[in-house]
């Protein structure tokens, strides 16, 4: 029989009944093995430097024990050295013994016999290494014997050298400031660690020295402690009183050697000291965290500072008076320059700019900048890198970065190219430049001077109210009426308030917006623009008079300053004598609206409008001309539809612009209504715009080229029947785009619809025609303004208006200013050759504005380029706003509008209403801006308080402003200033060629100039009349200087007409409409922002309106939507008005 035990196998381990009970862990234990691993050597000598070096927290207790234990001996030999007795040995005994007590020997042993110290060498590197540095050497003399004396008891009492310890506790303290900034994770500063060596190093040479002297004068003057170090003092001072002396050999020796180390050692201690205190300098230091905490600061970060853009920032940053107590913190990667430098060390400046040299990148330049505890960070580009999109590129990557170190830090960020804007929706505020730049060269189109307009809104008026108060005190000495004016309306900006806090608007709860103001701008003198409801982020500019106000809403208005500085006093009704001063002596007799600006409070005096209405409005009928004119309705509080779109203010009931006529359907251009289908780039905001119903072949958008489907070579071919509107620019960038939109929108009428030409250096690419084929009447040529033959090919002799773009090649330039110089000779080329041609030109750098139509012998620019200066020493943010082509709207620079990125900061509205009204963004309900022109039948309305209420009572529209085109008149008052004898003949001559009526004609025959003989014996006989003439003749030198100018000028004129013509005529183009461009005026136009309601309308007057959205009126009826939607549209989009 077979055995069983030896047939059945026994269990594996994993199921033995001790294994069920405990699990597999006893089979776990049994077959695995427990491995441990060491990041360093398992040896003592690796455990005891991982202990006492490597580890941050020990090894800095150990060092801090060490350097108390070196601190303890030097503090024990003082009290040995007190209670010493020098009298009692004779010749050098006193030198090699001292007295030292029994306690005293014990803590000295215990405090240099350290176990750390001395065994610190089998710890750290080469033995051999470690045995000849100088700490190891201080140990051995110190410490080796005080153990010899402990089993040697003779030599207790032999001198030891125990002051030394002060160098190892200097060296204990150096390593110990080294742990504790590894034990708390911060990075040293260089220079507290120097400054700390330093003065460590000063400390233990004085030490030495003085218990040194004092130990070797035991055999000699026996100096106590105090006199050593009177001594030492005098002596390391260069004083040297020769009081006390040493007298034996060695300390003299002493002496000797301490001065030598001195010289030696503190040199290069403050060599070095002032390297690092001049590398601070430059990068700037660190921003104290307790002033973060305590103080408010904002961070710049820009790639390079320039002078400009650091004055533009901290004069607009520092405007607002509740940002007086911040501090600036500028963040930048290069070193500050000598400009810069000067300026921040005006006291003004340097108490709250403060310069640090960093990079945005780095985590540790951004907690030098404390920007986690900041209030906001503005990330600026450097629009002056010849590639502007690695310029982009690095914004975004600080943005970036800021994001990730702060996210609760608000981000202020200027991005160049609307391409790149995509990548930084997540900062609180952006601005592309490009957007903004283009829309506003495109409404100066249609709506002149509009870019003067929007600078001018933007910018902080802080001194400007009471700069023209000062203007008024000394209006026999400089300013002109028109610079009171248009220098009283620019100190005009946007404010908000909410309406039921208000002392404008809260009476108007419940009534139109259109009703609100009105009223407000006839009572108040305000403008309100536009509301913003409580549960709702976006504005509303001009609602419309449907718009009910909500005590709630938050409305938007403009103003010289804000409410909350105005005082209000009311106006007694029998104040005859002050009437009679301050009201105008029109047919109007409408009180002025006075503004007193005093101590930066503005006190308005309110008008009794009580008992008036709008029939008060009429004209009077005394001064009626022959048939009726009809009368001012007045602005109802709640809107009526069927008061609405009734007046002939907007509507030309003779033309219907839904109904198309027969040569538009046979010439294809009927034009439909939509989004555009293709946008070039990201993050553009879709608008409604002029579309047409097929987009055009790319052959067809060459101007100057035919192809298959036309054979037009130039402009005139086409036969348009509106003047273009020219573009030079350099590439057909994204930005572009933006320029033909505004021009396109829905709201603007058919009929007025420009030809617009992109005059271009290099081709576009098919991208970009991609996008602009689908708009009406948009056209290209590849050429440039340098080249007479490619502008008139684009059609320059029937353009309207010539936008020069500044190139963006010649952006940056070795000399800054210089950047400007190629388009600047450009546009004076153009203006010499078309003189009457709208030449809109943009510029890197605002202070060339002077270089505009530059005139060198012209008294009025002169005049006001002394204005200019002035008010640059004032500090104005505007300093170039009297310059004529600035306030004419005729130039523009970019960098104005870098005060809007900084506006936002107290008023974070700014951007979204700068984007709206520039056409940039389109909210449902919301108005756009557009104008009107002043015409002879308009005049009947006199002021522009019947204006506004005119305007709001028929159609809607909220009146903001109005630009104004005067002539340059004669002055002869020396005080006042005046234009030159010789520029105004040369400006007047072709005033008299068209009739313009209102001009003195001049004595000289104007056929002379056509014959050079005549011209010569007419020079000749002038030099000859001033010989003769006496010099007190004024009149008859006038005259001559008048005819001899007035001749050259002809002929120079002459020859530039000459050459114009005969390059049209071997083009194959007719010259006759060039001799209209030469009709040259001399007149100055300007803006007046929200003017005072007496003010007399004039002729060409063109006011700028915001109106409502014509979709706001549309019907909801199904089918007939799109009729009532054409039809509407055509009745409330007349841009030029006929009143």
């Amino acid at each position: 029989m077979v055995d069983l035990d030896s047939e059945v196998p026994p269990l594996p381990p994993r199921y033995r009944f001790r294994d069920l009970l405990l699990g597999d862990q006893g089979w776990q234990s049994d077959d695995r093995v427990q491995v441990e691993f060491y990041m360093n050597e398992n040896t003592f000598k690796e455990r005891l430097k991982l202990f006492f070096i490597k580890n941050q927290r020990s090894s800095l207790r150990i060092r801090l024990f060490n350097f108390s234990l070196k601190l303890l001996s030097c503090f024990l030999y003082i009290v040995r050295v007190l209670l010493d007795d020098p009298t009692q040995g004779l010749g050098w005994s006193p030198i090699i013994w001292v007295n030292r007590s029994l306690p005293l020997w014990g803590l000295q042993v215990i405090s240099d016999c350290d176990i750390v110290g001395f065994s610190s060498f089998s710890l750290k590197g080469n033995i051999w290494e470690q045995i000849l540095r100088i700490p190891f050497l201080l140990e051995i003399i110190n410490a080796v014997p005080f153990i010899i004396t402990i089993f040697w008891p003779v030599l207790r009492n032999l001198f030891i050298p125990v002051f030394l310890n002060c160098w190892l506790a200097k060296h204990a303290l150096e390593n110990m400031i080294n742990d504790l900034h590894r034990a708390i994770q911060r990075t040293q500063s260089a220079m507290f660690n120097q400054v700390l060596i330093l003065i460590s190093t000063l400390l233990c040479l004085i030490f030495t020295c003085i218990c040194g002297i004092q130990h070797l004068e035991r055999a000699g003057n026996r100096l106590t402690l105090f006199d050593s170090l009177y001594f030492c003092i005098v002596t390391f001072s260069t004083v040297g009183f020769g009081d006390v002396t040493p007298k034996i050999w060695p300390s003299k020796l002493l002496v000797v050697i301490m001065i030598c180390v001195a010289l030696v050692v503190l040199p290069i201690q403050f060599e070095q000291l002032a390297y690092l205190w001049m590398e601070r300098q430059k990068s700037g230091g660190n921003y104290s965290r307790y002033r973060a905490q305590t103080e408010k600061h904002v961070v710049l970060c820009v790639s390079s500072l320039k002078i400009d853009l650091l004055m533009d920032f901290l004069n607009e940053f520092y405007a607002h008076p509740r940002l007086q107590d911040y501090y600036v913190v500028i963040l930048c990667p290069t070193e500050m320059d000598a400009q810069v430098r000067r300026v921040l060390q005006i006291p003004m400046w340097s108490q709250r700019v403060i310069y640090l040299q960093g990079s945005a990148l780095k985590d540790q330049d951004l907690l030098r900048a404390k920007m986690d505890n900041a209030e906001a960070c503005f990330i600026l580009s450097s629009r002056c890198e010849v590639d502007r999109t690695a310029a982009d590129h690095q914004t975004i990557l600080r943005a970036w970065a800021v994001k990730d170190f702060a996210p609760n830090c608000p981000l202020y960020v200027q991005i160049l190219k609307p391409e790149n804007k995509f990548h930084i929706k997540f900062a609180d505020h952006v601005v592309c430049e490009e957007e903004f730049k283009y829309a506003m060269l495109a409404l100066n189109c249609i709506c002149p001077a509009t870019s003067t307009l929007i600078t001018l809104l933007v910018h902080t008026s802080r001194g400007h109210v009471k700069l023209f108060s000062l203007c008024f005190r000394e209006s026999q000495q400089s300013p002109e009426q028109w610079q009171k004016m248009y220098g009283r309306c620019s100190g005009n900006e946007v404010y908000h308030i909410n309406l039921e806090e208000s002392t404008f608007f809260a009476e108007y709860e419940g009534k139109s917006f259109t009703y609100a103001s009105f009223h407000a701008h006839k009572k108040f003198g305000v403008c309100l623009i536009g509301v913003r409801k409580e549960d709702n982020k976006n504005i509303l500019l001009n609602p419309g008079p449907r718009y009910i106000m909500s005590s709630t809403d938050i409305c938007f208005y403009i103003n010289i300053t804000k409410e909350e500085n105005s005082a209000f006093k009311k106006q007694e009704k029998h104040r005859k004598n002050h009437e009679s001063k301050l009201s105008y002596h029109g047919a109007s007799r409408l009180p002025v609206h006075s503004i007193i600006a005093s101590m930066g409070t503005v006190a308005i005096d309110l008008q009794d409008t009580g008992c008036r209405s709008g029939a008060t409005l009429a004209l009077p009928a005394e001064g009626g001309k022959e048939g009726r004119r009809p009368s001012i309705a007045p602005v109802l509080e709640v809107a009526d539809s069927s008061s609405l779109h009734t007046c002939d203010l907007l509507s030309d009931q003779s033309e219907d612009e839904t109904t198309p006529s027969d040569d538009e359907v046979s010439a294809g251009l009927e034009y439909a209504k939509g989004y555009p289908p293709y946008s070039p780039y990201i993050g553009s905001s879709p608008t409604f715009c002029h579309l047409l119903h097929e987009k055009v072949p790319f052959c067809c958008l060459r101007l100057d080229k035919g192809c298959q489907h036309n054979y037009y070579e130039d402009a005139k071919a086409y036969g348009f029947k509106n003047k273009l509107i020219i573009v030079a620019a350099e590439t057909a960038g994204n930005g572009l785009y933006n320029f033909i939109v505004p021009l396109r929108a829905y709201y603007r009428p058919k009929k007025e619809l420009n030809p617009i030409v992109l005059l271009l250096d290099n081709p576009p690419d098919m991208h970009f025609l991609d996008a602009i084929c689908w708009f009406p009447m948009v056209y290209y040529m590849v050429g440039s303004i340098d080249n007479l033959d490619d502008l008139l090919r684009c059609g320059v002799t029937f353009a309207a208006n010539m936008v020069v773009v500044d190139k963006e090649s010649t952006m940056s330039a070795e000399e800054d200013y210089m950047a400007d110089a190629k388009t600047i000779v450009n546009v004076q080329t153009l203006f010499r050759l078309f003189s009457s041609l709208s030449i809109i030109t943009e510029l890197t750098h605002p202070a060339n504005m002077r270089f505009m139509q530059f005139r060198a012998k012209d008294c009025y620019s002169l005049a006001l380029s002394k204005l200019e200066k002035k008010e640059r020493e004032k500090g104005s943010n505007l300093a170039f706003m009297f310059r004529l082509p600035f306030a004419a709207g005729r130039v523009f620079s970019i960098s104005m509008l870098d005060t809007l990125l900084y506006q936002s900061f107290v008023k974070d509205y700014m951007i979204s209403i700068t984007r709206l009204l520039l056409g940039l963004d389109t909210t449902p309900g919301s108005g756009f801006l557009c104008s009107m022109k002043i015409t002879e039948e308009d005049l009947w309305i006199r002021t522009y308080a019947r204006l506004y209420q005119k305007l709001c009572s028929s159609t809607g529209d909220i009146p903001i402003g109005v630009y104004r085109t005067e002539s340059q008149k004669l002055t002869t008052s020396e005080s006042q200033i005046s234009i030159s004898v010789e520029e105004w003949e040369d400006t007047k001559d072709t005033k008299e060629q068209f009739g313009c009526r209102g001009n003195h004609r001049n004595s000289t025959s104007s056929d002379q100039s056509d014959h050079p003989l005549l011209r010569k014996k007419s020079m000749q006989w002038a030099r000859r009349l001033s010989r003769r003439a006496p010099r007190h003749s004024a009149k008859t030198a006038e005259k001559i200087n008048q005819q001899r100018m007035n001749l050259y000028r002809r002929s120079e004129r002459q020859e530039l007409a000459e050459l114009v013509k005969n390059r049209m005529k071997h083009l194959g183009l007719s010259p006759a409409g060039y001799d209209e461009m030469n009709d040259h005026q001399n007149t100055l136009s300007y803006i007046l922002i929200n003017p005072s309601p007496d003010t007399r309308l004039e002729l060409n007057d063109i006011v700028y309106l915001i109106r409502p959205d014509p979709l706001t009126y549309v019907p909801n009826a199904g089918p007939s939507r799109k009729n009532s939607f054409c039809n509407t549209v055509g009745q409330d989009t007349r841009e030029e008005t006929q009143l």
